[in-house]
């Protein structure tokens, strides 16, 4: 029954790190280090700045931004973003993030590449479609017809971001954006700074210019800040871990009393051999480590069963974004979380078997003899 208690913490602790470890991965390897994110000042996201043409017709011929090496052409990616709802597979609708965008883009996002199909021409009406969008909406297979804004969109290909939060997006030409969504202004600008700049030199540059307010950040540093959810769970994470690891402490520590009360006898015959009291605290205490490896065995396997499961049948855990838009996360137990579950199992072995290892430490070999 104690492994069966820790085997059950384990795998609880287990899930919610992996979403926690899931979140941050999917953020944070969203970004390149050396981009850099420029936005209106003071917005916390692209979804809620503003930048003019103007000022992207600027800033593209600042000094420090690198060049395409074929074309001489800055890696400047003007990007416009809206929130429209899309209908899930399973019913309900959530806010997908549709970023506008130029051929440009995928020279600034590296790690962005069209798997199947195609990407969108300009002024026609196509989408690109992120792998995790392309599983979980409808309408979003290649080929299939998408409805948002005030027409339909033909999806021409499905784009892999190595697990980014870019395969949460729907790519389509940012003209094509701008008629539909009304508006002429970009929401953001990503550039890649030159392989001899100084980017914080750039953006220094950039931030002094008084004509358009703007401030530029690492796109690292961006998605890091976006990934302020993954710390919350993880306390949510360690609170409910406490909680459990009480209760599986005071299992264990019942377990390993009822231990050293059945074998007081035994105690007291390898007292009476010249075993040392420490070494029968070592043995206790073993035997209740022993035990929470057991249980981390029991509760990893039923972790690694039950994300495989949940990912099989939601296609990943949808997770709301500082910009109000869905990102699907996928839950994979790492080596860091599994031995992070090792460790929690270790800490509630130790503490639930200490005392009673140290009460059959303290027994003299007459009064344990005399218990037979």
């Amino acid at each position: 029954m104690t492994v069966a208690v820790m085997a059950l913490v384990v795998l609880a602790v287990t899930v919610m790190l992996s979403l926690v470890s899931g979140i941050e991965s999917t953020l944070v390897e969203t970004g390149e280090p050396d981009n850099l994110i420029v936005m209106r000042k003071g917005a916390t996201n692209d979804g809620a700045s503003m930048v003019p043409i103007d000022a992207y017709r600027a800033v593209q011929y600042f000094p420090g931004i690198g060049a395409d090496p074929a074309s001489g052409e800055p890696l400047v990616s003007p990007e416009m973003v809206v929130q429209p709802f899309f209908y899930v597979e399973g019913g309900g609708r959530e806010n997908v993030l549709v970023r506008g965008i130029r051929p440009v883009a995928f020279a600034v996002h590296r790690n962005v590449h069209v798997v199947e199909g195609r990407a969108p021409r300009s002024s026609s009406g196509e989408a690109l479609v992120g792998r995790a969008v392309a599983a979980r909406y409808k309408g979003t297979k290649l080929g299939g017809e998408l409805r948002f804004g005030h027409r339909v969109w033909k999806v021409v290909g499905i784009l892999d971001a190595g697990g980014s939060s870019f395969e949460s997006e729907v790519w389509v030409d940012v003209n094509d954006l701008w008629t539909d969504a009304n508006r002429s202004v970009y929401s953001g600008i990503r550039l890649k700074v030159g392989p001899d700049a100084d980017p914080a030199e750039l953006r220094k540059r950039i931030e002094a210019d008084a004509r358009w307010a703007l401030e530029a950040k690492p796109e690292m540093d961006y998605y890091r800040e976006q990934a302020e959810t993954a710390g919350f769970l993880f306390g949510l994470t360690v609170v409910l871990g406490v909680i459990m690891g009480i209760a599986a402490s005071f299992g264990a520590m019942n377990t390993m009393f009822a231990a050293v009360k059945s074998r007081t006898a035994e105690i007291g015959t390898l007292r009476a051999l010249g075993f040392s009291r420490i070494s029968i605290l070592v043995s206790f205490v073993a035997e209740a480590l022993a035990i929470a490896v057991a249980g981390f065995v029991v509760g990893i396997v039923l972790a690694l069963t039950v994300t495989a499961a949940i990912t099989a049948a939601l296609h990943g855990i949808a997770i709301q974004m500082m910009t109000f838009t869905t990102a699907t996360v996928s839950l994979k137990v790492s080596m860091v979380t599994a031995m992070q579950g090792l460790a929690f199992a270790l800490l509630l072995g130790l503490a639930g078997g200490l005392l009673p290892a140290r009460r059959a430490a303290l027994l003299s070999p007459v009064e344990a003899l005399r218990r037979r």
